[in-house]
């Protein structure tokens, strides 16, 4: 995975009035002190004080209170200090929840327990994503995928030819939304700028925290006509190498991995074989 850090994009700009969507955190809260890291990014175990356990369910943060938590309020604080959220703590409830969207800032937030105006116990965690193209692949090398649930009949065959699929793994702590897919460089349609997220029917993807989604392209990268500044099949064979980008809400910076690729056979795209690797 390569991450452009300088690159802000213009929709990762307007971030703070992007759609909501999920935060995953979670801690094992003992006196503050956290345990190990399991590996899908999360942190999540248990603890003896009144904050028993930190975590995500489905778009909703959850902070689960010990039966004997003598708490009435739990804050959660944002890295630049500020409120987030406060949620009053009913007489034996053992649990408050926030709704937080991927329009976050990234960093070190704190959970504050409170009976009164008195901190009874608080704990800091990193909500951070991190997110790393995995795969890339086409209708035609990968019929399992589920072409048809996601093009529906809106596509020919022919056409879902010329698309493809980018699998993107977020390895971190907190979710993020793609909200761009390009392919540039040696491929039949390359698009520097698509029109739209270059997403086939969506505006933006979620990828919470730990886990994995496959993207399915709108830009028709491997189509079968070659244009002016693409690389196609030919009776000959031609290699090249092509990029796959995307821009991410929260982490507000491009991310990009390259791939080779071969066309061999055919001087006609949908009868070609096209190969890809990692680059």
């Amino acid at each position: 995975m390569t991450q452009n850090y300088p690159h802000i994009s213009r929709r990762n700009a307007l971030r703070t009035v992007a759609g909501a969507a999920l935060v995953s955190v979670a801690g094992c809260l003992n006196n503050g002190d956290s345990s190990g890291t399991p590996g899908d990014g999360t942190t999540d175990s248990e603890s003896k004080g009144p904050l028993k356990r930190v975590a995500v369910d489905g778009t909703t943060l959850v902070v689960e209170l010990s039966p004997e938590a003598n708490v009435d309020q739990v804050n959660l604080i944002q890295p630049n200090g500020e409120l987030f959220r406060k949620r009053d703590v009913a007489a034996g409830a053992q649990q408050v929840s926030y709704e937080i969207g991927t329009t976050y800032e990234p960093g070190e937030y704190r959970v504050v327990a409170l009976k009164g105006e008195e901190t009874v116990v608080e704990i800091t965690r990193s909500i951070e994503p991190a997110i790393q193209i995995r795969d890339v692949g086409l209708y035609r090398n990968n019929p399992d995928k589920p072409w048809d649930e996601v093009y529906g009949e809106s596509k020919t065959d022919s056409k879902k030819n010329g698309e493809a699929f980018v699998t993107i793994q977020n390895s971190g702590n907190g979710p993020d939304a793609v909200v761009e897919l390009r392919f540039t460089g040696d491929v039949p349609n390359p698009v520097e700028d698509p029109r739209g997220s270059g997403i086939y029917e969506k505006d933006s993807v979620v990828i919470p925290a730990g886990e994995t989604v496959d993207l399915f392209s709108d830009s028709f990268p491997f189509g079968s006509e070659i244009g002016d500044e693409g690389m196609g099949c030919s009776t000959d064979g031609n290699s090249g190498k092509f990029t796959v980008g995307l821009e991410t809400r929260v982490i507000g910076q491009e991310v990009t991995k390259s791939y080779n690729v071969e066309y061999t056979d055919s001087d006609e795209m949908q009868n070609c074989e096209i190969t890809i690797s990692e680059a």
